[in-house]
């Protein structure tokens, strides 16, 4: 596994530290997104059955307090840490890890060549996740954002030639039939199809990719539906209108980005969305 530099998270994150029981009481709010099961020793023990040989070598209960210690790293911005701890535990700790290095190239890292290969790892991650998980929506999700990402330092045509774009759908697919309230992947689903339309026309991105404007508009009214406090689908929501209808939809998407600004952070990712949308307005 290649190392990397890590930027620090640039905000007060007092606010974000969640100790003790905190991290259990916030974990419905923190987590609404994304549907990850809290990892008290019931799931621990459920995950180590599932995983079996790719299990680490834990009992129940040392496990659900590693993964505890790992997503309280990754709310409160110690992205390194959440990781590492995350990518300690192989596959049962791959959605912590994946989630704390895709929020963390997403936002603090300037190299697109660096994003890249931290999108690819994570991607990586991800499918030993699948293998050791494959009942578990957040193992195809991350798998599906990772991919989705790295695309995204591609060129559409590339990432479509290369099969990317079917990878990610089929990820989604199967994330959303597990866990079909997972708002996040929602999210991921509407960009699918926007970027899709919106980088090679509805006739070719429909016939071709099966790629829907309407589907687009469908899960991310879906989504923000499941997490109307959550900035990152306000934010996807003004990507989408922008990918689809361009300046047509400038004033609805500049109205999408201001509620994302204005909504109160309950973690570090969550601050870094608000961020970013401010940063479009302004």
């Amino acid at each position: 596994m290649a190392k990397f530099k890590w930027a620090p998270f640039p905000q007060d994150a007092k606010a974000f530290a969640y100790t003790g029981d905190a991290l259990k009481k916030a974990w419905p709010a923190l987590h609404a997104g994304d549907c990850e099961p809290y990892p008290d020793a019931k799931r621990a023990a459920a995950l180590l059955k599932a995983a079996g040989k790719a299990a680490p070598k834990l009992d129940a209960d040392a496990l659900a307090a590693a993964l505890q210690d790992a997503w309280r790293a990754f709310h409160h911005g110690d992205f390194q840490a959440a990781y590492e701890a995350g990518e300690k535990l192989g596959p049962i700790g791959a959605s912590v890890a994946v989630k704390a290095m895709g929020i963390h190239a997403t936002y603090l890292v300037d190299s697109d060549a660096d994003k890249l290969k931290r999108f690819e790892q994570c991607a990586q991650l991800a499918e030993g996740a699948i293998k050791a998980l494959p009942e578990d929506a957040n193992a195809h999700y991350r798998h599906a954002f990772a991919l989705g990402r790295y695309s995204q330092g591609l060129s559409i045509m590339k990432a479509l030639k290369e099969g990317i774009a079917g990878k990610v759908r089929a990820s989604l697919d199967t994330a959303l039939e597990i866990a079909p309230k997972h708002a996040e992947a929602h999210t991921a689903m509407a960009l699918y199809h926007a970027e899709i339309v919106g980088k090679v026309g509805a006739m070719l991105g429909g016939l071709t990719y099966g790629a829907k404007a309407g589907e687009a508009e469908s899960h991310i009214k879906t989504a923000l539906k499941l997490t109307p406090d959550s900035p990152i689908a306000h934010v996807e929501h003004g990507n989408v209108l922008m990918l689809l209808y361009g300046e047509k939809k400038e004033d609805a998407a500049a109205g999408a980005f201001e509620k994302a600004a204005k909504l109160k952070p309950k973690d570090a990712m969550e601050a870094l969305d608000a961020a970013w949308a401010r940063d479009q307005i302004e």
